[in-house]
């Protein structure tokens, strides 16, 4: 991105409603951040609570596997319309409204009573998150003048992005274990009711832009991933000639068809196919969704394996994860303050997905007594490989991107994370259900072979997805210079800006 992009100075509008004590800056960044720790939370609450909400709805392996890809793909599809319903509506507008669906939807899944009253849910929880978490940012950075209040503000904000992930394994053990699995959901009505009543009270409205919505791109994009996801686990239970499977697969394929050619002919779309023809962006994005699926299928199965077959209390299993998203902050830190000014960003890409790759390969070691030591180790490669890599992919990723376009390109980013987490573990779940023979993680001491069998198999196949994000980059991106950490700083926080 030119350095005039990232240096031009922008007043900041007046976005704070409200008298006295609700005026002040930290009630508005409060509202903000909550908002921000809620939606991140809830990607990652869930999944300590997966054997428990496994047995409570007796849902199978590829139906549990649901329980995540729901809110993923309706997280990651829709973030882009999300944005531009923020630009068309006003962004109060759009955050108050994602925060309110948000919120009922987990009210309705902490009541479920069948697998498809949950997954139904956590497929609304992926629209709200989708309309709130654009609205928030660009609320958050609009408030607040460039300069240090800004540099504060965003810090604040990557931070809870950052601890969200383990606060989620952490208070997921705790609620499943203390309570009941149901409370992974209920928790967020009660912080979800806050942030709406108070962000009603604080937040003002921006203005709106004319335009209209690409809602049959969106519609076409979102349908078009789930079909694929469907079919990718429908064939690991009812095999890949099942008609469930064929049906869903075409279906999946066309209506990514109908997305492109919607998109090259819609006079707004969400996501302009320019931006797939610059190789170096592209080839980021997709070494992105291919680290980002061997990361979620680590922590979906690993997950499992602690409780299932060594018999960790769901408390426990949260902190035995915690070390990684520190390793993830830790690195991340590191390389945007200190690496980016003394490597090249190719190597510091290539650098992190060869330390992702060592974490699945390690894994694929996996025995009923392995030591946590073992486990550790592998947690932490993989944190620290996508702290490394993260940081310069996301810069990659915005390589020469022009100004009318950075809003696309940024949404572009977490897109492809989320749908490369929902394929990827679509694939990861169908090849368990193969090397098993359908066995499930709970099915009793006599399978336990099988299934530390089938799991050594799923993380071997998590490796040639980071090792292929590592042959990407290598072939896909031949030079990017090295940048100085402070040039870097800005572009990221622009990247946060423009998302």
């Amino acid at each position: 991105m030119p350095s005039s992009t990232l240096l031009s100075s922008r007043p900041a509008p007046t976005l704070v409603a409200g008298s006295g004590l609700l005026r002040r800056p930290s009630v508005f960044l409060f509202t903000i951040l909550t908002a921000q720790l809620m939606v991140v939370l809830d990607a990652t609450i869930v999944n300590v609570a997966l054997p428990h909400i496994q047995t409570g709805l007796r849902l199978s392996g590829g139906g549990l596997s649901w329980v995540l890809n729901a809110y993923i793909l309706t997280f990651g599809g829709l973030l882009l319309l999300g944005a531009r319903a923020g630009d068309l509506l006003g962004r109060r507008r759009a955050f108050l409204g994602g925060i309110a669906l948000f919120s009922l939807s987990s009210l309705v899944g902490g009541l479920a009573v069948t697998g498809w009253m949950l997954l139904t849910s956590r497929a609304l929880q992926g629209v709200g998150a989708a309309l709130a978490a654009p609205s928030a940012l660009s609320l958050l950075t609009q408030r607040f003048a460039e300069g240090r209040e800004r540099v504060r503000a965003i810090g604040l904000y990557t931070t809870v992005s950052a601890a969200g992930g383990a606060i989620g394994l952490v208070a997921g053990g705790l609620l499943t274990e203390l309570v009941s699995w149901r409370w992974v959901m209920f928790v967020n009505v009660p912080i979800g009711l806050a942030v709406w009543l108070v962000g009603r009270a604080v937040l003002g409205e921006t203005a709106r832009r004319h335009g209209r919505f690409d809602l049959v791109g969106a519609l076409t994009s979102t349908l078009g991933m789930t079909g694929l996801v469907l079919g990718l686990v429908e064939a690991g239970s009812r095999g890949w000639t099942a008609p469930l499977t064929v049906g869903s697969l075409v279906a999946g394929v066309a209506l990514l068809a109908a997305f492109v050619h919607t998109e090259a002919r819609v006079a707004e779309p969400i996501l302009p196919l320019r931006l797939l023809a610059h190789s170096t962006r592209s080839t980021a994005n997709a070494a992105r969704g291919l680290l980002y699926a061997g990361m979620y299928g680590m922590f979906f199965f690993l997950s499992q394996f602690l409780q299932d077959v060594q018999h960790y209390s769901p408390l426990r299993a949260g902190v035995a994860f915690l070390p990684m998203p520190i390793s993830v902050f830790l690195a991340s830190q590191l390389t945007s303050r200190v690496l980016v000014g003394r490597l090249a960003q190719r190597t510091l890409m290539l650098t992190g997905g060869a330390l992702a790759t060592a974490s699945l390969l390690l894994a694929t070691r996996l025995q009923v007594g392995t030591p946590y030591g073992q486990l550790l180790a592998s947690l932490v490669l993989m944190g620290f490989g996508a702290g490394i890599s993260f940081v310069s992919l996301t810069s990659a990723s915005l390589a020469e991107v022009a100004p009318e376009d950075a809003g696309a390109a940024s949404g572009l980013i977490n897109v492809s994370q989320q749908l490369g987490a929902a394929l990827g573990l679509a694939v990861l779940v169908s090849a368990f259900g193969g090397l098993t023979g359908h066995a499930q993680l709970h099915g009793g001491v006599a399978r336990t072979a099988a299934v530390v069998h089938g799991l050594d198999g799923v993380f071997a196949i998590g490796a040639v997805f980071t090792l292929a994000a590592l042959a990407m980059v290598a072939s896909g991106i031949r030079r990017l210079p090295t940048a100085e950490p402070s040039a870097l700083a800005l572009e990221l926080e622009e990247w946060d800006e423009a998302a």
